[in-house]
């Protein structure tokens, strides 16, 4: 299967560690961008103005990691 039209899931390191999922032990992920609205821009329609995160999603039972930053 493949989530949000990417690649294949691939395992990854945050910090020089070998990134697991705390619910199933999977290591391998999708990988994306989401950007995190706050309630404030919507109402102004500035949404592109807000920060951006990184999120890693476990290939097999989906739980998302947010990562800020580089």
């Amino acid at each position: 299967m493949k989530l949000f039209g990417k690649k294949e899931p691939q395992p990854l390191q945050v910090k020089g560690k070998q990134l697991t999922c705390p619910i199933c032990d999977n290591q391998l992920f999708w990988s994306r961008q989401a950007q995190l609205n706050t309630s404030v821009a919507t109402f102004f329609k500035l949404d592109w103005a807000n920060r951006s995160a990184m999120c890693f999603v476990c290939s097999e039972c989906t739980y998302i990691f947010w990562f800020l930053g580089e």
